[in-house]
């Protein structure tokens, strides 16, 4: 059964490896997988972001990469809580970062007899595209929940500290007006 890596293998943020084209010829990284995240904007989409009262967001306290199967699990679960208790058409959710980097994983064997046959060592250990991932640093905002019913700030919140949870690295949850500015106090 194939396994995921440990993340900690990917921690550290380095140049986006990122050059995918439509044509080949230009195609820098062959093989790469497309994103498992289906949608970035959810719930009401006519209206536009500035003409919503308030704005709920995850803000990134530190730099990090997050896997795009991650945010795919945390926009399914925020989606369906959200329409379960707003309803459809009352808010607009919004995932502002796109998985642009690719990671990539040299697959190593060890561990029984014959194995240096298939491992090489070093040789050719660039790696081949396994995921995506999205790369945040402290201040971004990961994501982004508009609503105008007040009443419902505190189950918003509620929401944006269950999705903290499933997510790697420290975030805050930030509730602001949209027009002023000013964040509310919960």
């Amino acid at each position: 059964m194939a396994r995921l890596r440990r993340w900690h293998c990917y921690r550290k943020l380095e140049v986006p490896y990122t050059r995918v084209s439509r044509s080949k010829n230009k195609n820098y990284i062959p093989g790469a997988k497309p994103t498992m995240v289906r949608l970035f904007h959810m719930g009401e989409l006519t209206r536009n972001p500035s003409e919503w009262q308030y704005e709920a967001s995850l803000v990134a306290k530190e730099n990090h990469q997050i896997r795009d199967n991650a945010i795919e699990a945390i926009r399914v679960m925020v989606n369906k809580y959200l329409e379960s208790t707003l309803g459809k058409k009352r808010y607009l959710f919004i995932i502002r970062k796109y998985p642009h980097h690719i990671y990539r994983e040299k697959p190593v064997v060890g561990g029984y007899a014959g194995a240096d046959r298939i491992s090489q060592g070093m040789r050719l250990s660039f790696g081949r595209p396994k995921g995506r991932a999205v790369q945040i640093y402290e201040g971004e905002k990961l994501l982004s929940i508009f609503f105008d019913d007040i009443t419902k700030a505190k189950d918003i919140k509620y929401f944006l500290q269950v999705a903290r949870s499933k997510l790697p690295w420290r975030y805050r949850e930030e509730i602001v007006e949209v027009k002023s500015g000013k964040p509310l106090a919960l």
